[in-house]
């Protein structure tokens, strides 16, 4: 077909300047982008497909290539222009793909890491943002922010010479070019792609660090017919792009890519600035630290208590001991918030989750997320995606009507879902609510009954009743879908938070919705305890737990039908746990008004026990009592205290539920 005379020229007064060129810079280089940037879009403008894509591959080829020093990209912009020159005289050129050698893990495993560390987190920033623009298609920056990430994914990857993730992020980045310098807006369709586009990467950067650690792993095959659906979104977006946002594009980039002969990723000059901030350290390194930070407060304590230094009457030593103490928590407290992440990033993977299954079942969802920044132990936070997810599918699923029901309610078509983090007594509790249908005890009840879970006539408390939706193999589903009904998913729930040494507390409204409450310590790794004694041994209860000490009085013990012990506090009897006769210690009295009762609530049950002596406030470090001691119940740990001594940590809420099976019987 006939060119425009614009177009010609273009295309020939590059050509002049590489012939009088003296030996390029990198402002030639930036010249040269800026000159192919032009050439392509008055060929896109006058519908010369042929010449704009060859222009296009000329572009991405230059990029391609960091490595190779200017001449030699000097040299692949003659071989271009070449071509272009060829296509504009009509000359029937074949289509060619430079052959690109294959990706070596071995190249350089740190950049490797750092590849797969960095485009991770452009992923999640991905995911976030297009979830943004799904609802709000005119969020400008939203829509830059994404671009930017796959940008930059491409950039690395090229250097990387990962040539199947730089083609897909290219690919995309094209599409979303188009989007933010045209009036065409993405459209859900638009996203889904988009979305899947990113968990393909999502699914190399999976396979780089398996191969990395030596697994064997094979890499994602190539998914053409994701990139023919990429490109038919190019296509479908007829509005011609603006020059000046291509340009100021185009500076984004130059800026952000390295000179032609640097060895640096094209991320350098921002991980340059960022250095002085932040830090990468090994996760084993730092949980070492931790650990050894764990033993000197445990050493400190016992050199603070020792006997021998207690005698002497020395200001000047106490003064030493305090500043050495005072050190050690500063140590500790610092090691422990290097562990500290925010939880956000959970939150937003989470709302993907909220999307697809919105999308799937036909409802309309809105998800909301609140103090995203409150941090929890890193190790938390991982355990934590688990039974989040769990969380989220059975709200969708069973709590959130479908829009006609909620409309026939009364209620809006799109249902509200929140994810909130709070500090609460020391802990961190996250609630995930919704406003759906709520919870029906009755109907709860009746599945239990049927499934042999609870016998019939026994009472139970509205509380009672939810709890029993944890039990393993309980389902209220009326079918089995991909999603939920075959019983399994909440008693992992309960499990998973368990482990963590937290606790789940439920409250629903009938036709106004649920929430979840999941109260979990900061750390794994130290707890603020209550040390009692009850005869020679010493016992750790988490203070979370306590809610108040008191001695009784001959009146306050009460015995139930010959068998239990009650205690009547506040107007309330609550059951009474000797602990001596739980772990088989002597006393040091058998008497209730020689000893101490601790009143202790779990799961929204409260219930005494009674101990011997208190001995304070402990901020202690836990130990694992090793696989020995597992069968163990009621014990969660062991802890070193500061006259030497080992304390068992209690498990409270195994301790009540014993206590439950023995006052059964």
């Amino acid at each position: 077909m006939a060119h425009s005379t614009e177009l010609r020229q273009l295309i020939e007064d590059l050509a002049l300047r590489l012939i009088v060129a003296e030996p390029p810079t990198a402002a030639d280089t930036c010249e040269w982008l800026m000159a192919l940037q032009r050439i392509r879009d008055r060929a896109e403008s006058d519908q010369a497909s042929q010449l704009a894509s060859a222009t296009a591959a000329l572009l991405e080829s230059l990029s391609a290539a960091p490595d190779t020093g200017r001449d030699a990209a000097a040299q692949v912009m003659q071989s271009g222009i070449v071509r272009l020159q060829q296509i504009l005289d009509g000359e029937t050129v074949p289509p060619v793909e430079e052959p690109r050698p294959p990706s070596s893990l071995a190249q350089d495993p740190e950049l490797l890491s750092d590849f797969v560390l960095e485009s991770r987190e452009h992923l999640a920033s991905i995911e976030s943002q297009l979830l943004i623009l799904e609802t709000d298609p005119g969020a400008s920056e939203a829509l830059n922010a994404v671009f930017r990430g796959f940008h930059t994914i491409k950039g690395l990857a090229g250097f990387l010479e990962l040539w199947d993730v730089q083609k897909l992020a290219h690919e995309t980045e094209t599409v979303l070019d188009r989007a933010r310098s045209s009036h065409w807006a993405l459209t859900p369709d638009a996203i889904d792609v988009i979305l899947e586009s990113a968990d393909h990467l999502r699914r190399w950067l999976t396979h780089l660090e398996g191969a990395m650690q030596g697994q064997q792993s094979d890499a994602p095959a190539p998914n053409d017919g994701l990139v023919q659906r990429i490109r038919a979104l190019s296509a479908d977006s007829t509005q011609p792009v603006e020059a000046a946002a291509d340009l100021a594009a185009l500076a984004s980039a130059v800026e952000t890519a390295p000179a032609v002969d640097s060895p640096a990723p094209s991320a350098e000059p921002a991980r340059a600035r960022s250095e002085a901030m932040a830090v990468k350290v090994d996760t084993a390194k730092l949980d070492y630290l931790v650990d050894m930070a764990g033993e000197l407060v445990i050493a400190e304590s016992l050199v603070r208590h020792d006997p021998d230094l207690g005698g002497i009457k020395s200001p000047g030593l106490q003064r030493k001991l305090a500043q050495m103490t005072r050190i050690t928590a500063e140590l500790q407290k610092t090691a422990m918030a290097m562990r500290l992440v925010p939880i956000g990033p959970l939150f937003r993977r989470m709302s993907r989750l909220v999307r697809d299954l919105s999308r799937q079942f036909g409802k309309q969802v809105r998800m909301e997320t609140e103090g995203d920044d409150i941090e929890l132990d890193r190790t938390i936070v991982e355990e934590l995606a688990d039974p989040l997810m769990h969380m989220v599918r059975n709200a969708l699923d069973h709590g959130i009507e479908m829009p006609p029901e909620r409309l026939a309610a009364g209620k809006s078509a799109a249902a509200r879902l929140l994810l909130k983090a709070q500090h609460q007594s020391g802990q961190v509790v996250i609630e995930i609510a919704d406003d759906g249908r709520g919870l029906d005890a009755a109907r709860i009840r009746n599945k239990a009954v049927e499934k042999g879970l609870l016998a019939q006539e026994k009472a139970l408390s509205e509380n009672e009743i939810f709890n029993l939706i944890f039990e393993p193999g309980f389902t209220t589903a009326a079918r089995i879908t991909n999603v939920s009904g075959r019983g399994v998913g909440m008693d992992v729930v309960r499990r998973h938070i368990e482990k963590l040494r937290g606790r789940i507390e439920v409250r629903s409204a009938p036709g106004r919705g649920a929430a979840f409450l999941l109260k979990l310590p900061l750390t794994l790794a130290i707890i603020d305890g209550l040390a009692v004694g009850v005869g020679s041994e010493r016992y750790i209860l988490p203070l979370f737990a306590v809610r108040e000490m008191f001695r009784p009085t001959a009146e306050t013990i009460w015995t139930v039908q010959q068998r239990a012990e009650m205690a009547l506090v506040r107007g309330n009897l609550l059951p009474v746990l000797r602990l001596y006769q739980r772990f088989g210690v002597r006393p040091r009295s058998a008497n209730p008004a020689d000893g101490v009762l601790v009143v202790a609530e779990v799961e929204g049950a409260s219930y005494c026990l009674l101990v011997d002596e208190l001995i304070g406030k402990q901020e202690v470090v836990i130990k694992s009592l090793g696989e020995t001691f597992r069968g163990v119940t009621g014990i969660a740990g062991g802890a070193i205290l500061g006259d030497g001594r080992v304390g068992l940590i209690l498990d409270l809420d195994r301790l009540l539920k014993d206590g439950d099976h023995e006052s059964s019987r």
